[in-house]
């Protein structure tokens, strides 16, 4: 279960007024020097400096962030996906796209609440999704007019338990073990071969 932070439980066991913001933090890597960078954007009327667990980041507001899927909470191991839907045209996002390769580049989710009244964070932004990008989709408009969009999928970071090993099962990485003898496993010495080489019946 998720904890709530004790201000945040309070202000809503209070019934006030609230409003939400939710904020998106990609590190991906520069197209253009190789080096990994970061990138703020929130659904905020204008940018602004957020402290996030301790770290002071630069998110930008002003329309870059269009929306983004409801995150559910769940216990187990299941991979789950969220879409983001970004404006193309902000620069920010042109940004995210045209300079940083966004394939699998790490993502965090957060939200924050405010007080209409003071327009001050009630506590401090809660993480709601950790992940990687899994898609990317540029939406052109049909018609002229239209909005364009850039619609991102993200997927938890349980995806990682869905990789097969990059070790491939052949006789030379077999080789690298040793049993407790000393010898070499060559257990697939003939894994290349077995079902091209016709074996009669009672023949070894």
């Amino acid at each position: 279960m998720r904890a709530i932070d004790p201000a945040e439980a309070a202000h809503l066991a209070a019934r006030k007024p609230i409003i939400i913001r939710h904020m998106l933090w990609i590190s991906a890597r520069s197209r253009a020097t190789g080096a990994v960078e970061t990138l703020g954007l929130w659904d905020g009327e204008d940018h602004q400096e957020i402290s996030v667990a301790g770290l002071t980041r630069l998110y930008y507001g002003a329309g870059g962030l269009l929306s983004i899927d409801q995150i559910g909470h769940a216990v187990g191991t299941d991979v789950r996906r969220v879409r983001a839907v970004l404006a193309p045209m902000a620069p920010e996002v042109e940004m995210a796209i045209r300079g940083y390769d966004p394939r699998t580049a790490p993502v965090e989710i957060h939200r924050m609440i405010i007080n209409p009244e003071t327009m001050a964070p009630v506590s401090a932004p809660t993480r709601l999704l950790k992940g990687r990008i899994s898609d990317l989709e540029l939406i052109t408009p049909d018609l002229e007019g239209g909005d364009a969009e850039c619609r991102i999928t993200i997927a938890t970071n349980a995806v990682e338990g869905t990789r097969g090993l990059a070790l491939k099962k052949s006789d030379e990485s077999q080789k690298l073990r040793t049993t407790a003898d000393g010898k070499q496993d060559r257990f697939y010495q003939y894994a290349d071969v077995a079902g091209k080489v016709p074996v009669l019946w009672g023949e070894k």
